[in-house]
């Protein structure tokens, strides 16, 4: 054989590799990019590089499942079922989503990321087995319940929605302070979960030490920096959200 037949042979449309595969698995790659851009923008462990490679991919599995195994039609003894290789594919996407899952002390995070890489999966999938218009509408539900949800849970939500940050005191080293900032956190209705104190000995000005105060709860964060602030012996303090990856 020619090399010029053996061209024509790899690259033959008829073979399932013509305009039709490669504008499906264009569709992948733009529906898994939006889904990506919107886990990229909300900083999640998994973003727009894996949400596109996952749905891309998925994607190929499935036209190789459909298209990949021509020469062997017709040999006598052997049965195609292209619904096994999704099978697998779906198997092997919880490997991923298993691995965005994680525990920390008693919550459970990543749940929504790795729910949103298998919905990814699904959708590259679809536009592999030719059904972008399925794909097109799970896209437009992936962004019905990441953005739309929270917002009707928030108004339902019969309890105020408990806030997590982070206050940072530099104060004067002096008995009994660092007591009455916690005392006084625990007072206004928030949770200390973590103390971190830092002592410099060889401060100048007697600012001796550097407190990490993680709180939690629904009361007014910028009340309690106000409060804490007036504390005598507090040089200086910083409010920031605790880094969140619940989703």
């Amino acid at each position: 054989m020619s090399y010029t037949h053996l061209a024509a042979a790899l690259f033959d449309p008829g073979s399932g590799q013509g305009w039709r595969q490669i504008a499906e698995l264009s569709i992948a790659l733009l529906l898994s990019s939006l889904i990506g851009l919107e886990r990229e923008a909300r900083q999640k462990s998994a973003g727009l590089r894996t949400h596109t490679l996952v749905g891309v991919g998925s994607a190929l599995f499935m036209e190789v499942s459909i298209h990949g195994f021509g020469a062997v039609t017709g040999i006598d003894g052997i049965g195609l079922d292209p619904s096994r290789v999704a099978a697998q594919v779906v198997s092997g996407i919880g490997f991923i989503g298993g691995g965005l899952i994680f525990v920390k002390k008693d919550a459970v995070r990543g749940l929504t990321t790795a729910a949103t890489v298998w919905l990814t999966c699904a959708i590259g999938m679809a536009c592999g087995g030719g059904l972008p218009l399925l794909a097109l509408a799970s896209t437009a539900v992936h962004f019905l319940v990441v953005r739309g949800f929270p917002k009707v849970t928030d108004r339902m939500a019969l309890a105020p929605s408990v806030e997590r940050f982070e206050v940072r005191l530099a104060y004067r080293a002096q008995h009994g302070l660092l007591g009455r900032m916690l005392a006084m956190c625990t007072g206004a209705g928030f949770q200390v979960t973590d103390v971190q104190v830092d002592t410099d000995p060889e401060a100048p000005d007697r600012v001796a030490s550097e407190v990490l105060l993680r709180l939690e709860g629904s009361a007014s964060a910028h009340d309690l920096v106000e409060r804490l602030s007036q504390l005598e012996g507090v040089r200086g303090i910083t409010l920031g959200r605790e880094s969140d990856h619940t989703e």
